[in-house]
């Protein structure tokens, strides 16, 4: 398989090979991938495999240079994500539902996303990729005439990739990094056993085991320190390639802050002009959120209303954001510290998995305990690198 270029333009790119020759997990359709492009859909594809093969229900991603800006299983789409896309009182099919769930998570960092569902693409989900910003797609199968629908995206580079749902993965991998060979054993940890009941002896609902088997599915392909933040089958904000835990859980709690304030009645109620396009609606949505537009931009913000924006007091968002719960929280490694927990609380947080084994375990547990956390210790760490 011919790679237009490495991580970089100018780094050239040798062939992509099968380690078994003859044995290929993917066959490009449409496109010409980069040495990324191809990382993003291996990595996406197994996620999305393993997680609605986990939930029974189709599942998506939406990745962004190697890890996931969100993640879901087929559901109901809200207000605000049919809204977006033009879907009020539409019912929409699992494929093109575990999508746009997946996109909405982080629509910001999503655009130029990667694609991946776990299920064949039919022609809802193609004719909603054609209005999207998108640079490509992996998935088990192509229904007739959806290879051509996408195949015009992008002046006819976009990518499509067709990943082989039987293929089964050699026992080791290898990676060559400064001269060196490292080899080791694929991580094949099942997820299921690891969360039967909370620290407490507590059964957990269905419905937080679920949210937590998803968190740690994401988890699993993405770039560690890693943390998730799930709520009914949705990602709602995922911390990724951080060095200190903590940042990541603040970093993606303050992702999910934005998912819900983009919630809010004040946020909804912005009325843009009819020029305006999707992702600039988007973009211009987060950074009303986020509170600190520049003179710049409120200027340029007025410009794109067609009423003034009614602003959000602290004392607004403070009682929005205290109202989100039944948030599941879950960690690639242990919680060093009791602060994740306070931090994770302030999102939501109902439910927290990590594999526990930190010196300070019993402070994190107590944690849980004063916050009213359902807590579990899955014994399983899950970095990737």
């Amino acid at each position: 398989m011919e790679l237009r270029y490495g991580t970089n333009p100018h780094q050239a790119a040798a062939p992509a090979e099968p380690v078994t020759p003859g044995s290929w997990p993917v066959r490009v359709l449409n496109g010409s991938p980069s040495l990324i492009n191809l990382l993003d859909a291996l990595n996406s594809w197994q996620l999305v495999r393993e997680a609605s093969g986990l939930l029974g229900r189709p599942a998506a991603a939406s990745f962004k240079h190697v890890s996931p800006a969100g993640a879901a299983v087929a559901g109901p789409l809200d207000a605000v994500t049919a809204e977006l896309h033009g879907l009020t009182g539409s019912a929409v099919g699992g494929p093109a539902s575990a999508y746009l769930r997946a996109r909405d998570a982080d629509p910001k960092s999503s655009y130029g996303d990667f694609a991946a569902v776990s299920h064949p693409v039919d022609a809802e989900l193609a004719d909603l990729l054609g209005g999207l910003v998108c640079d490509g797609i992996i998935a088990p199968g192509f229904e007739p005439g959806t290879v051509a629908t996408l195949g015009r995206k992008k002046r006819g580079r976009f990518l499509v990739i067709e990943a082989d749902p039987a293929f089964v993965s050699p026992r080791h991998e290898t990676r060559e990094v400064f001269g060196l060979r490292l080899t080791q054993e694929r991580d094949l940890a099942p997820l299921p056993d690891s969360l039967a009941t909370a620290s407490d002896g507590r059964p957990l609902t269905e419905r937080a085991r679920e949210d937590l088997l998803l968190g740690l599915s994401v988890l699993r392909y993405t770039q560690s320190n890693a943390v998730c933040y799930v709520r009914d089958g949705v990602t709602l904000g995922i911390g990724a390639g951080q060095q200190s835990r903590v940042d990541c859980t603040r970093l993606a709690g303050s992702k999910v802050d934005t998912w819900w304030l983009r919630r809010h009645p004040a946020v909804r109620s912005l009325t843009f002009r009819p020029e305006v396009r999707r992702q600039d609606r988007i973009n211009w949505q987060i950074r009303f959120v986020e509170g600190d537009l520049t003179a710049d931009e409120r200027a340029r913000f007025g410009e794109v209303l067609t009423a003034p924006a009614r602003s959000l007091t602290e004392g607004q968002r403070a009682s929005w954001q205290g109202s989100l719960r039944g948030v599941a929280f879950a960690s690639d490694g242990a919680l060093p510290f009791r602060d994740n927990v306070d931090h994770a609380r302030r999102h939501g947080v109902d439910h927290i998995a990590e594999p526990g084994g930190s010196i300070r375990s019993g402070e994190v547990e107590a944690a849980c305990r004063e916050h009213g956390i359902t807590l579990v210790r899955t014994g399983l760490r899950l970095f990737h690198h």
